[in-house]
């Protein structure tokens, strides 16, 4: 399995960051996770092949998540040739089909027929979706929006889980037990801690209760540009940690 960052930053505008987006390829299954702006140009930029899209897998509906949903749905028919003519499934939680349906008011029926087929998929937390022959997605509750969601992307020798926005959770860290690699949010320094996101240290003790296998910080603020985040999350996991950067690449289950 291969995890690329095409966007480890915020809503907050970086120089350096965009927003979340997470290219996850396992066997015949290449699917976003989280869909934020910028996601098609750092995908361009780090040879990412997002025409080969099959799975968008929203967390959340702040924008930040999955505002390059629509850029995403119109490039497949414009942005490259030739045109999309598979099958593309758009998961996310409850309230995904009316959004949709909302913004194909306003920007038009291509949203929902884009010109080949969409597919769009309701999950609910604790639900399993088959999304390929042994290549399974799994969707978890976390506390930060009434919809937000966590998942797990599993085949038959690793498990991905992808916190999304959480704020700290037993719950959570039940559902990351044993995996492979945690991608979890870290959104602000220990001294500015919130309930609904994850410091580094808070990050790093979530690593330490599923007990990971290794553990990769995302959706960073600009506040916490500067510090040290795998540094402090490593203190609190005692595993390996690393802070992400757009476009770094991730092959898990090796060494």
């Amino acid at each position: 399995m291969e995890l690329v960052v095409l966007g480890s930053g915020t809503v907050a505008p970086s120089p350096h960051r965009t927003a979340p987006a997470h290219w996850v390829s396992a066997g015949d299954v290449r699917v976003l996770l989280d869909c934020g702006a910028g996601m098609l140009h750092r995908a361009a930029r780090h040879g990412v092949p997002w025409p080969g899209v099959t799975h968008v897998a929203l967390t959340h509906f702040h924008p930040d998540h999955w505002g390059e949903l629509p850029m995403l749905l119109f490039a497949l028919r414009w942005g490259t040739l030739p045109a999309r003519s598979t099958v593309l499934r758009v998961i996310g939680p409850a309230g995904l089909r009316t959004r949709l349906t909302v913004l194909a008011g306003a920007l038009g029926d291509w949203v929902l027929e884009p010109g080949y087929p969409l597919e769009v998929l309701e999950i609910a937390p604790g639900e399993r979706l088959e999304l390929a022959p042994g290549v399974h997605l799994e969707a978890w509750k976390t506390p930060h929006t009434d919809e937000s969601l966590a998942y797990a992307v599993q085949d038959a020798e690793v498990r991905l889980v992808y916190t999304g926005d959480t704020g700290p959770s037993d719950d959570l860290a039940r559902f990351a037990k044993g995996c492979d690699l945690l991608l979890a949010e870290c959104s602000l320094p220990d001294d500015q801690a919130i309930g609904i996101h994850l410091t580094p240290s808070q990050a790093g003790a979530l690593a330490r209760a599923a007990g990971a296998r290794g553990l990769v910080l995302a959706h960073m603020y600009p506040a916490i540009e500067g510090t040290d985040p795998a540094s402090v999350a490593a203190r609190a996991f005692g595993g390996r940690v690393t802070a992400a950067n757009d476009g770094d690449r991730f092959t898990i289950g090796v060494g």
